[in-house]
């Protein structure tokens, strides 16, 4: 049957307006040229596209290697501290031992002869006070905050001269309190630790604590020392290296949970925030996780970065797009050396050959029920 007049003009004018929303239909994000257009209309943001090549990334690399080496680490707070020292809070145990006359005891048989033998006096609870002094008899008062147990039993042996004969002294720490440091946070077993005379350092201090919970990529070390503190990453600061500081009293560790991550968006395999979980994620490994370019949809010339570069000191943060042509060989090796930081969004255009595609396949979707339709009726 030979379409009427009328049903020829309807279909025409439905070609016609499915032709002209054609830029309406629905994608994953605009194309290459799209993007482009949007850096010259209504850039309030000054962003620019820039394509990614070797003497580009030779100057990324050096930025990135200046500015790393600007930033401070935890080996500009090492100082020098003791662990075999004293202060308030401490509990002591005191020994005093005398030979002959003795100022805690009778040292004399009913005989009136004096006793040779030595005789001791236990103090086995003293408690360092808030001003870090003690107090003991025929002693008096000591300030014995910041000095170690054998300058302690010195203080107490000067203190018992010409009232005592051949006086000695033993002291040791039963309880250390101030010598001790704090590790909290993404820990196993959060807490304080007391310091020894083996000098713990930091990662010391945090496998004490059990370790980190999380992984050392997705972990920020917070160390507080006095009134400073700076952060670092856990993956950084290696055994025995500037940055596994030698503690002293007083510090505070703390771990938290702080991954890095990126964000794939475009004609890729898969649309997510994906964490870095290793230290250093270059654009190729990314692109990789990201599932790559969708052979269907995608146009690989237009893999593109969206990301905030750092300005100049004193300086705001200026938005920048870096382009990846995927059709060059060459874009491959430098993708491999092109480091990609925390927060960046990977986009991958669609094709500009897409939409046509995908309005040849929405016709069909709504011509072919009338097709088959006659074709039954045949």
């Amino acid at each position: 049957m030979t379409p009427s007049p009328r049903a020829r003009a309807l279909g025409a004018l439905s070609g016609l307006a499915l032709l002209a929303g054609c830029a309406s239909l629905p994608s994953s994000g605009p194309t290459a040229s799209e993007i482009r257009r949007g850096t010259q209309d209504q850039n309030q943001l000054g962003f620019k596209i820039v394509d990614i090549d070797g003497p580009l990334l030779q100057q990324i690399v050096a930025r990135d290697a200046a500015a790393d080496a600007a930033q401070p680490t935890l080996s500009s707070l090492a100082r020098d501290g003791r662990n075999d020292v004293v202060g308030p809070g401490d509990l002591l145990s005191i020994g005093i031992y005398e030979v002959g006359v003795s100022l805690f005891g009778s040292s004399a048989d009913s005989g009136g002869v004096a006793d040779p033998s030595a005789r001791a006096e236990t103090f086995p609870e003293v408690i360092v006070d808030r001003d870090g002094t003690i107090t003991l008899p025929y002693v008096g008062r000591l300030n014995v905050a910041g000095h170690s147990t054998t300058e302690i039993e010195a203080m107490i042996v000067r203190g018992l001269k010409g009232k005592s004969q051949t006086p000695q002294a033993l002291v040791s720490i039963k309880q250390n309190i101030s010598s001790t440091v704090y590790v909290a946070g993404d820990v196993h077993q959060p807490g304080r630790y007391n310091l020894t005379l083996q000098s713990e350092r930091l990662l010391d201090a945090i496998a004490l604590a059990g370790g980190a919970t999380n992984s050392a990529e997705d972990t920020v070390v917070r160390f507080n020392r006095g009134s400073q503190f700076l952060e670092e990453r856990l993956g950084r600061i290696r055994a025995g290296a500037a940055d596994d500081l030698m503690l002293v009293p007083g510090d505070r560790v703390e771990l938290l949970k702080r991954p890095r991550s990126f964000i794939s968006l475009g004609a890729t395999g898969k649309v997510e925030q994906t964490d870095f979980e290793t230290g250093e994620v270059s654009l190729a490994e990314a692109v990789a996780r990201a599932g790559g370019p969708t052979d269907s949809v995608a146009d690989p010339s237009a893999v593109f970065l969206f990301r905030y570069d750092p300005a100049a000191p004193g300086g705001t943060e200026r938005p920048i797009i870096y382009r990846l042509n995927m059709l060059q060989p060459a874009s491959y090796f430098l993708a491999q050396r092109f480091a990609v930081r925390d927060k960046d969004v990977i986009y991958i255009a669609n094709a500009a050959a897409n939409r046509p595609a995908k309005m040849v396949n929405i016709i069909n979707q709504l011509f072919s029920p009338f097709v088959a339709a006659r074709a039954v009726t045949r």
